[in-house]
């Protein structure tokens, strides 16, 4: 039973997904393949640079991936679980004993707003970020850009097109409240900093339709924009709706404490497209690095047939970078709620460039070293608080 091999299939190859992959080369009874629709890991936190052309976006995944991965370039268009096996967009089937769902989420628009699928340009995705590039750079420097969604994805991309731009000519219209996620001070600081940039803040403006030319408000104004970014919203890929499993609102997958699947204990779920216990924590790389330890640890303990270790997680900031040369870091509580402490300024955006190089460090790290990643809130981090207490 100890020589017995195990084939794990992790479907997915951004933060959680190749973490995981690496993360398995620690039984060497374990052959791992990842299936990703593309060669690169994509630095999704960078997608707002690509866009404004101040940096890349994107790595060769082979590069960051273990010697005993192996990466398949396709779509997993079904999981049959009944035979435990992955259909290929290309028509190739991939049979697996455990598979690590790791789809992460993507772009949406709203498809009943007037216009939206016409002119909506959203960024979450690679060849997203790729089209709006293009959009941007057939532009006059002065041409308006109206960018929707007054989260962390529109307050990146807002600063960094406005900080290429002529001053004025970039907008950011608010659903609601500008960084709904932020305390006051923290929001305070981004609206000084997106100011500065002479990005146009409109707080409660709801979008009612789209043109090619202009943005229609609910209230009845209209704003030009030749290029409209669309940040208000996210979902996630339909495969696991698709495949019979059992899914929140949203298509995540439904999976329990140790992040298996609700429906089976072959199915594993880590980053962005799991609900545990239907109580999904937010999407970002933040917590997509911890998901996909904790999915690679639940697969480990079951091949070895050790109790499982219930998922623990614990935040600690929200990096925002508004342009290249400042930003707003916002401590939060464990529970990702936030502190009234915030780091503004170019001390702000060093921290959030520390920490996007650290991340894909520390993925390429457990490729060379299996099992070194740790996280607040796993079990190395609570046993060394207890010593430390002790």
């Amino acid at each position: 039973m100890l020589d017995k091999r195990f084939h794990v299939v992790v479907i997915g190859g951004g933060y959680a997904g190749a973490l995981a992959a690496n993360r398995l080369q620690q039984n060497r009874n374990i052959d791992i393949t990842i299936i990703n629709p593309r060669p690169t890991f994509v630095e999704r936190v960078r997608l707002h640079q690509l866009v404004a052309r101040s940096g890349e976006a994107t790595v060769d995944l082979a590069g960051i991936l273990g010697n005993r991965v192996r990466l398949i370039v396709d779509t997993a268009a079904r999981i049959d679980v009944v035979t435990r096996s992955v259909a290929l967009a290309s028509g190739g089937t991939v049979p697996y004993d455990y598979l690590i769902y790791a789809v992460g989420s993507i772009g949406i628009v709203p498809t009943k707003l007037h216009g939206a699928s016409e002119f909506a340009f959203p960024i979450a995705e690679l060849e997203q970020a790729e089209r709006l590039r293009d959009a941007v750079d057939k532009l006059q420097p002065d041409a308006p850009i109206c960018v929707v969604g007054g989260g962390l994805t529109g307050i990146e991309a807002a600063s960094e097109l406005a900080e290429h731009r002529r001053e004025g000519s970039v907008t950011l219209l608010c659903g609601g409240v500008l960084g709904p996620s932020l305390s006051e001070k923290g929001r305070a600081s981004v609206r000084r900093q997106l100011k500065r940039l002479g990005v146009d803040v409109q707080d409660d403006a709801v979008v009612a339709e789209l043109r090619s030319d202009h943005v229609r408000l609910s209230d009845g104004r209209t704003l030009p924009s030749k290029v409209t970014v669309w940040t208000a919203g996210f979902g996630v890929p339909d495969l696991a709706a698709k495949s019979g499993l059992s899914t929140d609102e949203l298509g995540r997958l439904l999976t329990d404490e140790t992040l298996t699947s609700v429906d089976n204990p072959y199915i594993i779920g880590a980053g962005d497209a799991v609900a545990p216990s239907n109580e999904p924590l937010r999407m970002s790389c933040q917590a997509a690095g911890p998901l996909g330890a904790r999915a690679a640890n639940t697969v480990l303990q079951r091949v070895a047939g050790d109790p499982l270790t219930p998922l623990g997680q614990n935040f600690g900031g929200q990096c925002i970078s508004i342009g290249r040369r400042r930003g707003t870091f916002q401590l939060t509580h464990r529970d990702d709620t936030p502190r009234r402490v915030y780091v503004g300024g170019r001390m702000a955006a060093s921290i959030k460039e520390m920490i996007c190089k650290t991340v894909v460090k520390q993925i390429a790290k457990e490729s060379r070293k299996p099992g070194s990643y740790n996280w607040p809130g796993s079990e190395k981090q609570a046993a060394a608080a207890k010593n430390t207490v002790a």
